[in-house]
């Protein structure tokens, strides 16, 4: 069977950018930037984004674009004698699968709330209980939760069925154009309403008061990881594209526009909610309170605030599906290269998989509301946990070793492959820093990650 390929380079890019863009950067990447210092965190991100993200995304896209296969077999090719280095390849699909398991419940809360502010359950008005109760209201019904979380699933496997061209590709173009036309649109009202300057202020400016109180190395970690992990890098989510793309230009420049587009998301994601919450008063929370509770009483209470908030988690479902859209690719494929089924035969299997797998995330905000799987972590967390803290970062160190040394595909072939094509060369200087201070890094974070 021939292998598929993009039918653009936007095409590629638009994909691969939505693969890495979903709903961290939305509510945690203002968080996180917010409470560490503001400008001093997003200058930190930027750096580390460029030293550490930026290599390993095209070590990833250049394992895939010269195997032209998914984890399992592109290190069968690569190397054959070896099979050690194939067992991260069935730990990324497991990484895949087990991110599935939880993202897809958590993207049909986005949807949801589109229909809510589009029905019109939020209104002017509205007390801040009132507001919060339709959260806590959906987490307690696990057939509502059921049916957006079944629904996610069968509309992005529906959409994968048609295939890279006619399914991914053509869908994520209007997703992902969509995005960017919401998401300006909406930075752009933020920035009219009173108090916007505060809350650009707290997002951005350098706050050194706030980095004391925060902890230098603390800002610094924040920084890492946020970098690092924005990029869902390490299972193999990248690479799949990788082996679908051309070879008319080099990895760096691709790699450079996909980190600049998400980066891009993030920025505004910040510009939307914190001139928001200023207008009204309200300090910005983590997690999901900021999403599903804070900023649906700022709507509430700004005028037009059924359109914003439609507005908002329209963009937020868009963020969402096109994430759930490319790990889908990335499962499907790995199938197909590795079993030989075709594309209808793998998303079958799969799709029923998942839809059963992403169950007991449903039922663990009620029904199952007790269990708790690693720790004190209910069953979301303990699927994060894994995936978050030991697959991305584990698997993100193994690609690095894989391409940088002797026992693995080595760097110079790395090199040869990441250099094919017009535009941003990689230099053969950067091997020493490649081979001995990244490895580090990327251990600290492991290792931080597993203590947390």
């Amino acid at each position: 069977m021939a292998r598929e390929s993009f039918n653009s380079r936007i095409g590629f890019i638009l994909v691969s950018a939505g693969c890495a863009i979903g709903i961290g950067n939305v509510w945690r990447f203002p968080y996180v930037a917010g409470e560490n210092g503001g400008g001093f965190f997003v200058l930190f991100y930027l750096l580390f984004l460029l030293i550490m993200g930026l290599p390993v995304l095209t070590m990833e896209l250049a394992v895939g674009r010269h195997t032209r296969k998914s984890a399992v077999s592109a290190y069968r090719v690569l190397k054959p004698e070896n099979k050690l280095w194939q067992l991260h390849g069935w730990a990324a699909l497991a990484g895949n699968i087990i991110l599935m398991l939880y993202y897809t419940t958590v993207s049909g809360w986005m949807m949801t709330y589109f229909f809510k502010f589009l029905q019109g359950e939020f209104y002017a008005g509205q007390s801040v209980k009132e507001v919060g109760g339709v959260f806590n209201s959906l987490l307690a019904s696990p057939l509502e939760m059921a049916f957006w979380t079944v629904l996610t699933i069968v509309l992005g496997f529906f959409v994968c069925s048609f295939g890279l061209q006619k399914g991914l590709e053509r869908v994520t173009k209007v997703m992902m154009g969509s995005l960017l036309v919401l998401i300006v649109v909406l930075a752009v009202h933020s920035l009219t309403l009173e108090r916007a300057a505060e809350g650009m202020k707290f997002f951005l400016m350098p706050n050194w008061d706030i980095v004391e109180h925060a902890g230098f190395g603390n800002m610094i970690t924040a920084a890492m990881n946020q970098a690092f992990f924005t990029l869902s890098l390490g299972i193999a989510s990248m690479e799949i594209f990788g082996s679908y793309m051309s070879k008319a230009h080099g990895l760096a420049g691709e790699s450079v526009r996909i980190c600049a587009l998400d980066t891009f998301v993030a920025i505004m994601a910040g510009t939307i909610i914190f001139p928001a919450c200023f207008a009204f008063g309200l300090r910005p929370d983590a997690g999901p309170s900021l999403i599903f509770i804070t900023l649906p009483n700022v709507f509430v209470n700004m005028s037009g605030g059924q359109l914003w908030g439609s507005l908002f988690f329209l963009f937020m479902t868009f963020a969402s599906l096109s994430t759930v859209l490319a790990v889908f690719e990335n499962i499907i494929a790995l199938f197909i290269d590795t079993f030989g089924w075709s594309r209808k035969k793998a998303v079958i299997f799969n799709g029923i998989l998942i839809l059963v797998g992403s169950m007991p995330c449903v039922l663990g905000f009620n029904e199952w509301s007790h269990v708790t799987l690693l720790g004190d972590r209910g069953i979301l967390d303990s699927e994060d946990f894994i995936v978050s803290n030991l697959l991305l970062p584990g698997g993100s160190l193994i690609y690095l070793l894989f391409c940088v040394s002797r026992y693995g595909w080595g760097f110079d072939n790395y090199l040869q492959e990441a250099n094919i094509g017009s535009g941003m060369k990689i230099s053969r200087r950067w091997k020493p820093y490649l081979q001995y201070v990244l490895p580090v890094m990327l251990f600290f974070i492991l290792a931080r990650g597993l203590i947390t």
